[in-house]
């Protein structure tokens, strides 16, 4: 039913902020603290150990998941001289509008989120389209860790051990036709579990929506995530199932994924839809192209301290230019932002 095929990369460690009453994005971020860099370390015990890392909940993987642990590939991608953030401040302070506006909501609000059973309907301009449930979607593949550098727009960021496999395994698999040019991931709708869904925020418009152009998602790079720090992922890191482009900023790595469709058009994305000058679709992390009210050239890494701020330079595609800016030949990064 399905593929797979891997590459490689790097990554860094800096900030986080006081106050999460973040009522969109659209709010200016403007203190900036910054850190004392705690280092969550890989605790390598043996090739079963799944607990590779300090301080982690073992968790509830399905069987599915745990059935795939002692063929992962660990460490495929690693993170060179960058701590990787603690598995708590990755948890615990996070944007996932469906469950609340402020940092800590995800954590607090997701445990109402079912994610068994889960189905991801694949469809569009494939020649083999079709609706799966996420152990069968994922029986092919053999996951990987993927350490990443995440880097949100609203100018901090993380070093993430994702475990994953490569979208373009996916792509291979389902054949996009030739009319085929974009691919959009459209998140779980169900305002009974999502209090965001209910309430008044924003002007989002749900389901929440992403897209990439077709040879982005081909990316070695670009992955489908469903595990985090040697277990599976969970709820308000988006479970069970999320996307993860590392040279572009966080929001465009949408979470609890239920259809991937391939278009031909570029579909209308959430925060383009929402404010097109400030969140543009491709959304590649650019430290030469600020936000209309911060900078962008500067980065927090998380976890941080008022008193040791760790602040850094942001580099260009999140330092993952060697592997991307190909993609981006001839394109005006400053109007294509």
């Amino acid at each position: 039913m399905l593929i797979k095929l891997p590459k490689a990369s790097d990554c860094k460690e800096s900030d986080v902020t006081p106050e999460s009453l973040y009522l969109s994005r659209r709010t200016l971020l403007g203190s900036s603290l910054a850190g004392l860099a705690v280092s969550a370390l890989p605790r390598w015990a043996n090739a079963d150990d799944a607990s590779r890392y300090a301080d982690v909940d073992p968790g509830h993987a399905p069987g599915w998941f745990t059935e795939k642990l002692p063929q992962t590939k660990w460490q495929a991608i690693t993170v060179k001289g960058e701590a990787i953030t603690p598995f708590k401040d990755a948890t615990h302070y996070n944007n996932f509008y469906e469950f609340g506006t402020s940092k800590g909501d995800p954590a607090q609000n997701a445990g109402s989120l079912k994610t068994e059973p889960w189905t991801v309907v694949v469809d569009g301009e494939v020649g083999k389209p079709g609706r799966y449930a996420l152990e069968d979607f994922m029986k092919p593949y053999q996951l990987e860790e993927r350490i990443y550098r995440l880097r949100c727009v609203e100018a901090w960021s993380m070093v993430i051990p994702w475990m994953g496999f490569p979208l373009s395994a996916l792509l291979k698999q389902v054949e996009p036709t030739s009319k085929a040019k974009f691919i959009r991931f459209e998140t779980l709708k169900d305002p009974k579990v999502m209090p965001g869904q209910r309430s008044d925020f924003a002007l989002i418009d749900w389901p929440y929506v992403e897209g990439l152009r077709l040879d982005e998602a081909m990316n070695p790079l670009a992955i489908l995530a469903v595990g985090m720090y040697g277990r599976e992922l969970l709820n308000q890191n988006g479970a069970p199932l999320r996307l993860v482009v590392p040279w572009k900023y966080g929001f465009k790595s949408v979470k609890s994924i239920v259809r991937i469709s391939l278009v031909e058009e570029q579909p209308k994305t959430t925060w383009q839809s929402i404010a097109s000058n400030e969140y543009g679709f491709y959304a590649n992390v650019n430290p030469q192209v600020d936000h209309p009210r911060w900078t962008q050239a500067r980065e927090r890494r998380l976890p941080s301290s008022l008193f040791s701020p760790n602040v850094r330079d942001t580099q260009m595609f999140n330092g993952y230019a060697d592997e991307v800016a190909s993609l981006y030949t001839g394109l005006d990064l400053r109007k294509n932002y």
